[in-house]
């Protein structure tokens, strides 16, 4: 039986897009965790091991987005319309190819070592998977949730900007102490690809609170 088939036996047909979403989610919070453990670490075995942990969550948030468009135009009724489920499904898909192009990157460049700030992007990421497992296990009935659904979205953003703040600290940190160039420009792009991830996190909240406007209206 196929996993959407499994999920619809335990929810109604107007939130039965709700076990999707928190599928996906559960993948962002193991790939954010094992990107995190990456960040704790030098060894290139475990870098791999873990990398290969991140793209198997990726191949598999892909899988379940495919099954999402299959029965978005036929079997979804719900509270929100279809044009803002499929772009919350999209840029959820987004946060979890983030995810995993934080972990390429690792793997591509393989700095010499993981600063602090690097670590500490990578567990603002993970934060951010906890808030969206919350906010997505939610929207099966938003007015009701209104007020802790808000509460999330908050919290994504916070973290948002506490990303960027740590992001251009490490910028700075390394262009006036950083004196191999090559290393440089890894912890650049690696820090790049970590704050970028970030900030599609963000995207996911961002939308759900223009939904929540229609709720407030």
């Amino acid at each position: 039986m196929r996993l959407l088939r499994y999920f619809q036996r335990f929810s109604s047909a107007k939130t039965h897009f709700v076990p999707i979403f928190s599928q996906q989610a559960a993948y962002i919070k193991q790939a954010s965790s094992a990107l995190v453990s990456m960040m704790k670490t030098t060894d290139q075995a475990e870098w791999r091991r873990l990398e290969k942990e991140v793209k198997m969550c990726e191949v598999q948030g892909d899988a379940m987005l495919t099954e999402f468009y299959e029965e978005l135009y036929e079997n979804i009724m719900a509270p929100i319309s279809r044009d803002h489920l499929q772009t919350i499904a999209m840029y959820i898909d987004d946060f979890l190819d983030s995810i995993n192009g934080s972990a390429k990157a690792v793997l591509l460049y393989q700095p010499e070592k993981i600063g602090p700030q690097m670590l500490e992007l990578a567990q603002y990421i993970e934060y951010e998977a906890d808030a969206l497992k919350e906010i997505v296990s939610m929207l099966g009935d938003l007015k009701e949730n209104f007020s802790s659904v808000s509460l999330q979205c908050e919290r994504i953003s916070e973290l948002e900007h506490a990303a960027d703040d740590s992001y251009e600290e490490f910028i700075g940190d390394i262009f006036r102490n950083e004196k191999n160039p090559i290393e440089l420009m890894k912890y650049k792009n690696i820090a790049e690809n970590l704050e970028m991830t970030s900030d599609s996190a963000k995207k996911v909240s961002d939308h759900v609170r223009t939904i929540l406007l229609s709720y407030s209206e």
